[in-house]
């Protein structure tokens, strides 16, 4: 059949079949013919010909039909090339009439005979004549006139008799099961799930096993882990007198398969049937290498083997099974690392909602940081304190977070804002805390003032209502469903360990404070890649010190306030250093604009006269003063460093001093000293100075000598642009992707999210660019960058520590490039770890 026809193929040990040509299901049966199971004759349709099919070109059914016995019932199943893009439903029961009928009445009885023939009745009406499924409400199923009224009914509403040729009815299912993948809907369903618009489905027809009749007989399906945990447990159901599914769907009417005290079980029943089945089932596992859910039917005491799946699995189980067929011998390393999807790992790393959980979901937005969390709902970061400080989970709500609701994101078990994106100042820090984020929620409607949420259905929720914020998947729900607890456990462990073998990028973490190092240390970070030292500054006795130092006249004034900051500060250095262990440290002088340490309303403006013992009228004045049309394209960062060096000489200070403390007691510490939002050499040229100048004096002072390396942040356009001026000044260059993809695109990173999925729906960009980097635009600066830095500075360090760092597909882009190191949030380190891993395997690979 094969030989002549390139539609129709027998499934054989030798038949030209592929995932590719006939999808997974037919290679799956062709797999199990070759281990010799007892699988019934099947026939399988290629991609093509089921295209064809779809349009109107039928493929020789009495040709298809050839390998089949006389009057033998047949099945059809889909047969896609990935399994989780779904297709039609099987159909049962092809080729059953009344004369057929009749035969079978006499040969497994009347009552069996009636299941097959109105089951058949029942699917053909719906899926191939199309014709209303409520039709036969009225009929009583189990009754004895039950098929007589189901015939009846289908010649009333068809106007025509049920088919009694079974190539007419074969030829209706193949083509509607053809139509119904090629629609519209069902082609957008299966894209939504990472299929290709024009992906191919085969079809597969089978010989049936019928499941019904003498003796026992029936079908079920079984496995050999659990899909929820990934343990081994024999488990799964069989239903007597039952074909398909069916004791999937059956309840208590189904037996259980080993010996269980809830009730009956096939090993009990069936023992010889059982053995072999099991059998079966780890035959299966071994030389399929993969877990599979096997559907069997009992006929008359004898076990057939209809199809294999790969179960459904979680996370956890997808991690715990792919370890365990490694260390079995059965797949290598390399492929159990291939095998897990990096953001899989998200909900080993978070709490997520229970998938079978009641889901009451009142909004959505951007998922900006996985993992879910329940509370009662605070709108200011001080109450969020106050909730943290009696022991209630709270959920802070802002329409933006600003560095001064670092606090309250600290206290908070969630955050919700309704603007921002993937890279907001929300979104950044709840990931790089873990904790659950939804930003750009603007179907709920926000009002602050009054403290409550509209949802786009009316319901208004109030300060101290309970919501869970469901950071994976960007919805908010009320109440408080049934949580999955993260879970790091051994298999965990050791998939990293096998990762860190293989990969050839480093990982290091985004790291503001000693908790963040902590997190870092114990996801296995190759070191600290950023560290925010603004986020430093607004605890409430260092915001003071740093509002008197906004207000000083002059710099000796300034550096007086500064002072005081000075032994906090390096403490904080200390800690990170000890925490790191040597590792390398790579910490990001002051960036933000001044005025986000000041108040913004008038309130705050009277507390902060009162605090320093100002007149209001020159708060306001200062603040004024300070305000900026476009504070992000301001007087921050390295202009900052410049105009107001002051802050740099201290932190500078505090770098060194704490590497000189932090070294006594263990491996020499070699801070990296990186300055922000560089443009042109000059910057870079002024600012070492300074600092030279402060590593000399502290030298001086301590009597110690100590290392330093000195670096930019490349995150505007020019800074890529003239690479080569800039380099030979430094030790390294660090990429800011989230700031570079901003004023690349000329995008606001808190905006963009309010018109971002209409964009990337309509095919403008073909991914949010501050979600997955911009390889063609983005990237190409990036490429520039490299490429003219290491050209004047050979021995030039290069890293991305924007949020991209933590994307599979911009790690890709990464490697490409001779990027050094990527760094990302703490929780998305073994994200970023086993990426590099499967990228590494797939250069090996070709």
């Amino acid at each position: 059949m094969q030989k002549n026809n390139p539609f129709i193929t027998l499934v054989t040990p030798e038949a030209p079949i592929t995932v590719q040509s006939h999808g997974g299901r037919a290679k799956c049966l062709q797999r199990l013919v070759r281990l010799d199971l007892p699988v019934p004759t099947t026939v399988a349709l290629s991609f093509n010909a089921v295209h064809r099919l779809a349009g109107g070109d039928m493929p020789d059914l009495d040709r298809l039909m050839e390998p089949f016995a006389q009057d033998q019932l047949l099945c059809v199943r889909p047969s896609s090339e990935d399994p989780d893009w779904g297709g039609p439903g099987a159909v049962l029961n092809i080729g059953i009439n009344d004369a057929r009928h009749e035969e079978l009445s006499k040969s497994i009885g009347k009552p069996a005979a009636d299941e097959l023939y109105l089951r058949f009745i029942q699917s053909y009406s719906e899926h191939v004549a199309r014709l209303d499924p409520d039709m036969f409400d009225d009929i009583d199923l189990s009754g004895p006139s039950a098929l007589k009224e189901a015939l009846e009914a289908y010649e009333d509403e068809a106007e025509e008799p049920f088919p009694q040729d079974v190539t007419t009815q074969l030829g209706g299912v193949l083509r509607s099961m053809a139509r119904a993948w090629e629609g519209t809907s069902a082609r957008l369903l299966r894209m939504a799930k990472g299929a290709p618009a024009d992906a191919g489905l085969g079809l597969v027809v089978q010989a049936m096993v019928l499941g019904l009749g003498q003796g026992e007989s029936g079908s079920g399906v079984l496995q050999l882990v659990d899909g929820a945990t990934g343990h081994p447990l024999v488990k799964g159901r069989y239903l007597s007198q039952s074909q398909g599914r069916d004791a999937l769907e059956a309840g208590a009417s189904s037996l259980f398969l080993t010996k269980d005290e809830r009730g009956p079980s096939l090993e009990e029943e069936l023992p010889e049937a059982f053995d072999h089945l099991l059998t079966h089932a780890r035959l299966m596992r071994n030389r399929l290498r993969e877990e599979m859910q096997v559907e069997f039917t009992v006929e008359d005491g004898t076990v057939h083997i209809l199809d294999g799946v790969r179960i459904q699995r979680s996370a956890q189980a997808a991690v715990r099974i792919a370890v365990a067929l490694a260390e079995e011998g059965i797949i290598s390393h390399e492929e159990a690392l291939m095998r897990i999807e990096p953001r899989a790992l998200n909900e080993l790393l978070h709490r997520q909602v229970d998938p079978n959980a009641t889901r009451d979901v009142i909004g959505s937005g951007v998922a900006a940081s996985p993992g879910a969390a329940s509370g009662k709902i605070v709108f200011t970061e001080a109450a969020a304190q106050a909730s943290d400080a009696r022991g209630e989970a709270c959920i802070l709500v802002r329409r933006e977070t600003s560095p001064e609701d670092v606090r309250g994101m600290h206290a908070a078990a969630a955050v919700l804002t309704e603007r921002g994106g993937v890279t907001s100042h929300a979104a950044v820090i709840a990931r790089g805390l873990g904790l659950p984020c939804v930003v750009g929620a603007n179907n709920i409607r926000f009002q602050t003032k009054v403290k409550q949420l509209t949802a786009p259905d009316g319901r208004v929720f109030k300060e101290g209502d309970v919501l869970t914020i469901d950071g994976t998947n960007g919805d908010v729900l009320f109440g408080e469903p049934e949580m999955l607890e993260a879970n790091l456990d051994d298999s965990f462990k050791q998939l990293m360990i096998w990762a860190d073998e293989i990969r050839d990028i480093d990982v290091r973490a985004n790291a503001d404070t000693p908790t963040d190092a902590l997190t870092a240390e114990n996801f296995k970070a190759q070191g600290i890649g950023l560290c925010r030292t603004e986020h430093m500054f607004f605890d409430e006795d260092r915001l003071t010190v740093m509002r008197e130092m906004i207000f000083a006249d002059d710099p000796e004034d300034r550096r007086a306030a500064l002072e005081r900051l000075l032994p906090i500060q390096r403490a904080d250095f200390v800690d990170l250093f000890k925490i790191m262990s040597g590792k390398p440290v790579c910490i990001r002088l002051f960036d933000p604009p001044l005025h986000e340490f000041l108040p913004g309303n008038r309130a705050g403006m009277r507390d902060l006269a009162e605090a320093l013992d100002l007149p209001l009228s020159r708060v306001e004045r200062r603040i004024e003063a300070l305000s900026e049309y476009n504070p992000m394209l301001g007087m921050r960062g390295v202009r900052l460093g410049i105009t107001v060096p002051e802050i740099y000489d201290m932190q500078a200070r505090a770098i060194f001093e704490a590497t000189i403390d932090a070294s006594k007691d263990g491996e020499a510490v070699v801070p990296e000293i990186m300055i922000p939002l560089v443009s042109a050499k000059r910057e870079v040229e002024l600012v070492k100075t300074r600092i030279d100048a402060v590593a000399a004096a502290v030298r001086t002072e301590r009597g110690a000598d100590f290392d330093f390396r000195l670096g930019v942040m490349v995150e505007t356009p020019r800074a890529a642009l003239r690479a080569e001026d800039i380099a030979p000044h430094c030790d390294f260059f660090s990429f800011g992707t989230n700031d570079l993809t901003q004023m690349t695109y000329g995008l606001s990173r808190d905006d963009a999210g309010r018109f971002m999925s209409a964009y990337v729906q309509q095919g403008v960009y073909p991914e949010d660019p501050f979600h997955t980097l911009d390889a063609d635009g983005v990237g190409e600066l990036l490429k520039l960058g490299a490429e003219r830095g290491r050209a004047a500075q050979p021995n030039l360090t290069l890293s991305v520590c924007g949020e991209h760092g933590g994307s599979p597909e911009s790690i890709a882009f990464c490697r490409k490039v001779g990027i050094d190191y990527v760094s990302c949030s703490p929780f998305r380190v073994p994200v970023a770890r086993l990426a590099a891993a499967q990228f590494t395997i797939k250069d090996k690979i070709g």
